[in-house]
């Protein structure tokens, strides 16, 4: 069979079909053998040519189905978790938003416990709206509330309890395809319950931890995920504030003109918060349009305040608050700001730099 890759030149590996090239043919299947000759151009293609597709799925549709789950199916057991996986549309019905990466909308009603368990999958929370839901990371309560990033590293026992009498909901960004894939997953319950049901408005793991530039002389081996269990809206916001500002007054503060950004780090070792996921936080002016890029990897965003629009591959969709989108690999995109736009993402970064297949394309003079 030639190859049929058209970024590939003609295969002048074709020889004449005859008996014994099928006799050929059928003994390599016979053997499970598949020549290299006829699928170069899918195995090695000139640039990154992904099944996942980009796409976007809007808060304002997502939010009312995750609301009738929370009518319909309890939480428990069984399910653990009542999550709804973004399916990407291009990978063949599996809630994978990416391939290597999981993203989900969470809702739990009011009074509820989601049990405790642990896996081997990294896994963080951002909540885009809401308050009044603990999660007890390996015993430690973290309050949850609006802009906050939750980690649960692998190997973390975690539930979650609502103390309120509102339901709540957030997003949740797991590396479970990456880990099914390769084979790696482990799971394990815990309590049926939570471990502590107390709510501390600061965790343990904060109160050690989060001051900036110090590091606790308790804390001196570095950890492969960070030890900090929440970041916190009111510091991003700052930080996010601050680079804008520094920008008015000329210093070299932003990443682009009018584009603030942040990355969440480990207080350990300065780098990504978890081996598998980069989490970051990007804040655009009014007005602001950032240049057109392509990466390796996938990357997916959620608004979290503000309109504006992501335009991938030549094509502009509107964004509110709420709305996510993936980026596969090597897909063309830029963001547009209508109005200040603030914008979460999390990424498969770590995991292309570290096999060193990581690249970047930005275009000059988008």
């Amino acid at each position: 069979m030639p190859d049929k890759n058209e970024d590939t030149p003609a295969n002048e590996m074709q020889p004449e079909d005859t008996l014994e090239l099928r006799a050929l043919y059928k003994g390599f299947e016979e053997q499970h053998l598949i020549p290299l000759w006829t699928q170069l151009g899918d195995l090695m293609p000139i640039h990154p040519k992904p099944r996942a597709v980009p796409h976007i799925w809007k808060w304002a549709e997502l939010l009312p189905l995750a609301e009738q789950s929370g009518e319909l199916v309890p939480v428990g057991r069984g399910g653990e978790r009542r999550a709804i996986g973004l399916a990407n549309p291009g990978l063949g019905g599996h809630a994978y938003v990416s391939p290597t990466l999981w993203a989900a909308i969470q809702y739990l009603g009011p009074r509820e416990t989601a049990p405790e368990h642990r896996h081997a999958q990294n896994a963080f929370r951002f909540v885009v709206e809401g308050e009044g839901v603990w999660t007890v990371v390996n015993g430690d309560p973290v309050r949850m509330s609006r802009g906050d990033l939750l980690l649960t590293p692998g190997w973390h026992f975690h539930g979650h309890h609502n103390d309120t009498d509102k339901p709540m909901a957030w997003i949740d960004g797991l590396d479970i395809p990456f880990a099914q894939q390769n084979d790696v997953g482990f799971f394990e319950f815990g309590s049926d319950r939570v471990t502590d049901y107390a709510t501390p408005r600061v965790s343990r793991g904060e109160r050690l931890w989060c001051h900036p530039g110090l590091r606790p002389l308790s804390g001196l081996s570095d950890t492969v995920s960070s030890p900090i269990g929440a970041y916190r809206w009111e510091h991003t916001d700052r930080a996010l504030t601050e680079q804008l500002l520094l920008e008015e007054e000329g210093q070299p503060a932003t990443v682009e003109q009018g584009h603030a950004a942040i990355r969440y780090v480990n207080p350990t070792t300065g780098g990504d918060v978890m081996s598998t996921i980069r989490c970051e936080f990007h804040r655009l002016r009014a007005g602001t349009q950032t240049p057109t890029r392509r990466e390796v990897g996938s990357s997916v965003f959620q608004v979290f305040e503000g309109e504006g629009a992501v335009v991938i591959d030549g094509v502009r969709h509107k964004l509110n608050i709420g709305d996510l989108f993936v980026i596969p690999s090597w897909v063309r995109w830029s963001l547009q700001a209508e109005t200040q736009f603030d914008l979460f993402c999390f990424s498969d970064a770590p995991i292309m730099e570290r096999l060193n297949f990581a690249r970047t394309h930005v275009e000059v003079g988008d």
